[in-house]
């Protein structure tokens, strides 16, 4: 009987042990610019590699050639915004509120521009389109009570006349952009995940099922689907499509890219970048946007991977160690990015050699920066606007590397910042903030 009541206990304390790991919509502030200075018997099957934590050629300085595009964020097929024509002064700042909403940037909203004017939307699923006075010209919710309870999170993508939305709960419509009107509306069998992009008559999304899909831009009808592979666990990061030439090329939550016909569905190649030891780690996989140009797609993850791959075959140009899983921009021949621990890092895209690695950190007090990490960035005319996850703005010299000024906008995580006519936007989740 002791015995019995022994293996009962042990059994109890077993199996209880566990291990955790209107016009006036918008208010308005003055800001102030802070100027900155300059165990012996465990195996390891996969050893993490080392992120960069060191200045290379930190005086060299960067010249650029390009010149500054004004509609950067109008046509983005190739996800690459370049060089902004943008050099604001960043002294006044608004703020259009709504209620938080919870889990916002898992899925990397984005505010939408059309001609002179901005679409967002707020918790409920409300879209709202602002003029560049930041007037309301309408507001307009397609959304039933129920729905509005799970605080829908919308993607957007839009041409003269058509707006497409989606959601993280398996909706997809389309409104008239000019009146707000809807044309007609459909759902999926799963929720919706990536970057949205129109071309021609059609529109392209994929899903958390890892299925790319192109629509009907007319009736939403589905015209053709590629499934990928398929993972229980789903991506942490709004999955990303570029399409070039009359091909589309996306990733998956597993880090997989695909190349496909955009006019047939069938697929050209696909190219894995994880190896099938760290499948079940794509739960933590966040992989950049890709970017691409004629000859190459470019993007890289957190798991200190940065690659070039060809944009014909899919074969590797080469691989760099770059941990960022931001937007990398690409000018003339040098690639920028930022990795998560805070470096600006140069690449020359032909052979993926550093050119320059730039500390913009530096600032930050050592116990503080190790919890900051950076969000996103831009670069205009002279400057590089990177923000960060707790509220801070630091605009950086392109030329030489060094952080030049801070603000602060609010105490917590803000977005990759996006312009339009001189105006810079950022996105809490809470607000759209606006500065000139």
């Amino acid at each position: 009987m002791n015995n019995i009541l022994k293996i009962i206990l042990i059994f109890i304390f077993v199996t209880n042990c566990s291990l955790s790991q209107n016009s006036k919509f918008w208010t308005e502030e003055k800001i102030s610019i802070k100027k900155e200075t300059q165990k012996n018997n465990v195996k390891v099957i996969l050893k993490k590699e080392k992120a960069l934590n060191l200045e290379i050629n930190p005086n060299l300085k960067i010249s650029l050639y390009s010149k500054p595009v004004n509609k950067s964020f109008l046509n983005d097929f190739d996800n690459n915004n370049g060089r902004i024509n943008y050099s604001g002064n960043l002294r006044n700042i608004s703020k259009f509120k709504f209620s938080k909403i919870e889990k916002f940037f898992q899925y990397d909203p984005e505010v939408s521009f059309n001609n002179n004017n901005i679409i967002f939307f707020d918790n409920k699923g409300s879209i709202l389109k602002f003029d560049n006075q930041s007037n309301l010209i309408w507001k307009k919710n397609y959304y039933s009570k129920s729905e509005k309870k799970l605080n829908p999170i919308l993607i957007f993508a839009s041409n003269k006349k058509t707006l497409i939305v989606a959601d993280n709960i398996a909706k997809f419509y389309a409104l008239n952009i000019e009146t707000g009107e809807l044309l007609w509306s459909k759902n999926n069998t799963a929720p919706f995940n990536s970057q949205i992009k129109i071309h021609k008559s059609l529109f392209f999304i994929v899903d958390f099922e890892n299925i790319l899909r192109a629509y009907s831009l007319k009736d939403g009808k589905e015209i053709w689907n590629l499934k990928t592979e398929n993972t229980i666990i789903k991506s942490q990061k709004k999955l990303s499509i570029v399409i070039i030439d009359e091909k589309i090329y996306f990733n998956n939550s597993l880090g997989d890219i695909s190349s496909v016909d955009i006019k047939t569905g069938e697929l050209i190649w696909q190219s894995p970048t994880q190896s099938s030891l760290v499948s079940a780690e794509s739960f933590f996989l966040k992989t950049s946007d890709i970017i691409a140009d004629k000859n190459a797609l470019y993007f890289s993850n957190n798991k200190n991977q940065f690659f070039s791959l060809d944009i014909k075959t899919g074969n590797l140009n080469w691989q760099q160690k770059a941990n960022s899983n931001l937007r990398p921009t690409l000018i003339d021949d040098y690639i920028f990015t930022v990795t998560l621990e805070g470096y600006l890092m140069i690449i020359n895209k032909n052979d993926g050699k550093i050119v320059r690695v730039t500390d913009v950190f530096s600032n930050f007090k050592a116990k503080k920066r190790n919890k900051i990490k950076p969000t996103g960035f831009i670069i205009g005319k002279n400057d590089i606007y990177l923000t960060t996850d707790h509220g801070r703005l630091l605009i950086i010299d392109v030329n030489s590397g060094l952080t030049k000024s801070m603000i602060k906008i609010v105490n917590k995580k803000i977005s990759r910042p996006s312009v339009l006519n001189q105006n810079l936007f950022i996105i809490s989740d809470n607000s759209i903030i606006k500065l000139n």
